[in-house]
């Protein structure tokens, strides 16, 4: 096993620490990472599920307390190490996990591809939450949703704070974003999918009754908190459902709701 030596970084504006600027800036981070190509792990699980999956990393940066902590995995880029003042003025948080790494992106798989090798799929509209979308992926992968397809304006599911929530679980669950949106929904229909669009519309049907054949090849479709999904995807869609609530509960978090149903559909598995 090579042996990369551990730089120690001793000021927070050192450009060597770029990757790791600011990762609590939303807007900062989402001008930075897609255009470089690049996205942050945190934590020991999460870093090795990424390397697990095939990611290449870029660089890690490691408490200087921990540096022992990730000796195997560091044979392949640069390693710095901080003190936690460094660490929390580069990042803008304290690092209690202790454990960073900058990654490179791969390119986004083919959707007729992903349509073709896929029987149950998610489908995300306007989800732009990171907290839901890493839920949502952990969900698919625990319960047996093969794939995701995102509309253009969803969050990015690799953002750090997806990647943490989902457990690293975003790296084992394929996606694409599909467009345009909402005619794309056509071309997962033509696939073989019956979309499936959950609301709370006088019109959805309860999930538990979707037939045999409806639940065959299905696409979930969910929406965005609050506005949910849009008028044009509902028409888009094939079925409609919703999850019976009750005490007076009008709905739940979309990734709750999200994890119900995909238990629901793969229950007969």
């Amino acid at each position: 096993m090579a042996v990369v030596p551990v730089t120690v970084i001793t000021e927070p504006g050192d450009e060597r620490l770029a990757d790791y600027r600011a990762l609590t800036d939303v807007e900062l981070r989402t001008r930075w990472e897609p255009p470089h190509g690049l996205f942050i792990a945190e934590g020991e699980l999460v870093l090795r599920r990424a390397l697990r999956a095939g990611y290449r990393p870029r660089s890690f940066l490691v408490d200087e307390k921990r540096v022992d902590q990730i000796g195997d995995l560091t044979e392949t880029a640069p390693v710095y190490a901080a003190g936690q003042s460094v660490l929390e003025q580069a990042t803008g948080f304290h690092v209690h996990r202790g454990v960073l790494a900058s990654f490179h992106r791969r390119p986004l798989p083919d959707v007729d591809t992903l349509l073709a090798g896929a029987r149950r799929l998610a489908i995300l509209e306007d989800v732009n939450n990171h907290t839901n979308v890493g839920a949502i992926f952990r969900g698919a992968a625990a319960l047996g949703v093969d794939a995701v397809l995102l509309s253009p304006t969803c969050a990015d599911p690799l953002y750090r704070r997806s990647v943490r929530v989902s457990m690293g679980e975003v790296f084992a669950v394929p996606y694409a974003t599909v467009a345009p949106w909402p005619d794309a929904l056509a071309r997962v229909r033509r696939a073989g999918f019956t979309v499936i669009a959950m609301t709370p519309g006088v019109d959805a049907v309860p999930l538990q009754r979707l037939t045999k054949e409806q639940r065959h090849r299905a696409a979930l479709l969910l929406g965005a908190e609050g506005p949910g999904i849009t008028p044009g995807a509902i028409r888009a869609s094939d079925v409609r459902v919703a999850i019976p609530m009750r005490n007076g509960v009008d709905s739940l978090n979309v990734a709750a709701a999200a994890a119900v149903a995909f238990w629901e559909l793969g229950r007969e598995d």
